[in-house]
């Protein structure tokens, strides 16, 4: 779901950025790109994280420039909030907020409301959410909830996970009003995700009161191995098909749901585990991007070139770093973008994950990107004429391999580990610029099907 733009127009904030706020990433950045970075977000745009992927991977001003201006042309115009509202709408939350979660035409109401609860509260990290009043109660307390009374929490899976990237890179960067701004993409969103969530959850917490948990099973199942029982599991790897209006709701929790509740119930994160368990799922998703893009590869006739599907381009998750949020909390978080990622595999009609072509895939432009280090790969993006996706999967992928790499120089490494030494990551790099740059349509969407395939032109080996 789009959401209305220009939120500058009753912005509390002043949008800025710092030379050594790059986010995650901690690439160096210049005095000259911080200040048009900052300029840019103070106009303010429907994707913010667009210039801050751009940013926290070191491009120049002149690519800052060049993407605001190519976003700012399908811009929707802004919409007032509703006079016919309270002065302070929305409270006591969420009960006064509920009539109007889920509508669209509330979101500058919402955005505002967000926006007004977080002036004062400064630009450190771990007040992004807390000063957002009864708002923040709900975020602290959601580790402890297991009912349907967690409207916000939910909806922030909603929309593809739109919401959620926009409030991660709001709290990267410690920037309330990108934090604001997600918030609100939350509250307009459809709360009919929250029911998939919710029911794994409750089904997850009977089994593990039917049955007695060694060390072993309360650690839970590797994510690659779930990720294989969506595969192997024909009805629930089939349940999605292609004409489906929507392959989630019309396809896997239509024709598989009981199905689909069973493997995502098999998630399970302790909090005394979430660093490790957020670097697993990161590796997972990478690997699931990289590893679908070569689907059709080595299938007798195949000409298609590597294509990432759109609906599995991986994101990180930066709440671990806020102290203010409980571990119970965090790892709940966790757990629900683990059964999300396995749904969005799921609805894309689980495609083959092959490691061995990963490790065989030949980049088409193996020279290009200079000494061949992920920021030089990855800044062949920069350039790229989209809506950030692009740069943001580049980002991902660099980010990822920092915080897997410590869990790889372990003896021995993690086992849960898919993408593993320089030159594997080298190839997923290229691969992702490969796809980017191939002919026809930038990604494929929904890749385990035949029809998907179909608008992607053959290019000759």
């Amino acid at each position: 779901m789009a959401t209305t733009t220009d939120s500058a127009a009753f912005l509390p904030f002043k949008m800025h950025v710092t030379s050594d706020n790059t986010g995650l990433w901690r690439i160096r950045q210049t005095e000259e790109a911080a200040k048009t970075v900052s300029e840019l977000l103070q106009k303010d745009m429907e994707i913010p994280h667009h210039l801050l992927a751009l940013y926290g991977t070191g491009a120049p001003p002149s690519a800052l420039r060049a993407a605001y201006a190519h976003n700012d042309t399908y811009q929707r115009p802004a919409l007032p909030p509703h006079r016919d509202l309270p002065v302070v709408p929305f409270l006591p939350w969420p009960r006064a907020a509920e009539p109007y979660f889920g509508r669209e035409e509330y979101y500058p109401d919402f955005l505002r409301f967000f926006q007004e609860e977080g002036t004062g509260t400064g630009t450190q990290q771990q007040s992004q959410v807390e000063g957002k009043g009864e708002v923040a109660q709900e975020v602290k307390e959601g580790g402890k909830r297991r009912e349907g009374d967690s409207p916000l929490l939910t909806r922030l899976f909603a929309g593809f996970l739109h919401p959620l990237i926009q409030l991660m890179y709001g709290i990267e960067w410690a920037q309330e009003a990108v934090v604001a701004e997600g918030l609100a993409q939350a509250a307009v969103h459809s709360g009919e995700i929250g029911e998939y969530l919710l029911a794994a959850e409750e089904l997850a917490r009977k089994q593990q009161q039917q049955q007695q948990q060694t060390q072993e099973s309360e650690r839970g199942e590797s994510i690659l191995s779930l990720l294989n029982s969506v595969r192997t599991n024909k009805k629930l790897a089939h349940a999605a098909r292609n004409s489906d209006s929507s392959k989630i709701r019309d396809g896997v929790m239509a024709r598989a749901k009981d199905e689909m509740l069973s493997v995502a119930a098999r998630v399970h994160v302790r909090p005394e585990e979430v660093e490790e368990k957020t670097a697993e799922m990161f590796d997972a998703a990478v690997f699931v991007a990289a590893a679908a893009a070569l689907e059709r590869v080595g299938r007798p006739g195949n000409k298609k070139p590597a294509k990432i599907d759109f609906f599995l381009i991986p994101f990180f998750v930066t709440i671990n770093a806020q102290p203010w949020i409980p571990p119970e909390t965090k790892a709940r978080l966790l757990e629900w973008k683990i059964r999300m990622d396995l749904l969005q595999y799921a609805a894309r009609g689980a495609p083959e994950l092959s490691v061995e072509k990963l490790k065989s895939y030949q980049p088409q432009k193996p020279d290009a990107g200079g000494s061949g280090a992920l920021t030089e790969i990855i800044t062949r993006l920069h350039t790229t004429p989209d809506d950030g996706h692009s740069i943001k999967l580049g980002r991902a992928l660099g980010v990822c391999r920092a915080i897997c790499q410590p869990y790889e120089e372990e003896q021995p490494p993690k086992p849960w580990l898919a993408i593993k030494g320089d030159e594997m990551w080298k190839k997923v790099c290229h691969l992702v610029v490969d796809s980017v740059e191939a002919p026809g349509p930038r990604w494929v969407r929904s890749t385990g099907f035949d029809e998907a395939w179909e608008e992607i032109p053959d290019v000759e080996a």
